[in-house]
């Protein structure tokens, strides 16, 4: 297959990406580098560095017949959203129609779509949560995804383009971006190689569920073989709170790292977790890598990238 990745420098599509390459297909990669790094690029994928909100993207449809898009490329930070919602929806709900819109024209008949079960579906009724849960987002992030999710069903509607909508719950592992303020499993894994004291926000009781990276990519690669347009949570089902994942790291990356707690942040949710059974049903998917081995993968990938950059 032809298959267009955008944000495929990025830490999760990079993965896919790689997947995707060593399964035979051709991978074309879309990313303006913005939070990807060239380093996480495939070697035998083609790069096209762009910004997915130019009307450039269309000349990328033209020079290849791409069968699938797999859209990975957004504005992933919750609180960066908060702060700046009219950014936020400038990249994930325009760039996203953009890069839709030149689909359209060049005939492509399957979008696979990275949404989110963390913050889709806001202040849970159930736990583990259903793709059927109510959605209330609570945050500009989760409204652009789901708006995005609206405009995948027109596009189904209309123009009979195919979509699978993956919704993740918290991912972490190699290649996460340990820098601004999402990803709290590279930030406590950086903080406490570099000797800082990662700041535990509140009382550290609030749940989410991690899934490990090479799970997520797993769903990216059944998600080719669905036929129909689908939607699906992909998350592990169990809770974790923050003074877990912080212990859990401790006792990897540095035993004597205080457990240091800071101010509540406002409007933070309390607790996520979400339910993948509907994948396990369809398509056979379930998290192979559980927390303790996936937490142990990804301190030492991050030992090995502090420990290149000090030297």
């Amino acid at each position: 297959m032809n298959i267009l990745v955008t944000g495929g420098a990025g830490f999760i599509a990079s993965h896919v990406v790689d997947a995707y390459v060593n399964a035979g297909h051709h991978v074309v990669v879309v990313d303006d580098l913005s939070s990807g790094s060239r380093d996480n690029l495939h070697p035998k994928a083609e790069f096209v560095h762009l910004d997915i909100r130019k009307k450039e993207i269309s000349d990328v449809f033209r020079r290849t017949p791409f069968d699938v898009v797999n859209h990975h490329a957004a504005q992933m930070d919750v609180r960066r959203s908060v702060d700046d919602p009219q950014f936020d929806a400038s990249v994930n709900v325009l760039g996203g129609l953009n890069v839709f819109e030149a689909a359209r024209s060049a005939g492509v008949k399957k979008i696979i779509f990275s949404s989110t079960g963390g913050a889709i579906y806001g202040e849970q009724d159930e736990f583990p949560a259903t793709e059927g849960h109510p959605m209330r987002p609570l945050s500009p992030y989760g409204i652009t995804k789901l708006s995005t999710e609206k405009y995948l069903f027109y596009y189904k509607e209309v123009y009979g383009i195919e979509h699978v909508i993956l919704r993740y719950a918290n991912i972490y592992g190699p290649r996460q971006n340990p820098h601004g303020e999402a990803g709290v499993v590279a930030i406590f894994a950086k903080r406490m190689l570099e000797g800082g004291i990662p700041i535990i926000n509140g009382d550290g009781k609030q749940t989410r569920d991690y899934v490990y990276v090479g799970d997520v990519v797993r769903a990216n690669v059944l998600a080719l073989t669905c036929k129909t347009s689908s939607i699906f949570n992909i998350g592990t089902g169990v809770e974790t709170d923050v003074n877990h994942l912080f212990l859990t790291l401790r006792e990897w990356l540095n035993p004597a790292c205080p457990e240091t707690h800071g101010p509540a942040k406002s409007g933070e949710q309390k607790r996520s977790v979400i339910s993948s059974e509907k994948i396990k049903r369809e398509l056979g998917w379930a998290p192979a890598v559980g927390l303790s081995e996936g937490l142990r993968l990804t301190a030492e990938f991050f030992k090995n990238k502090f420990v290149r950059h000090a030297q």
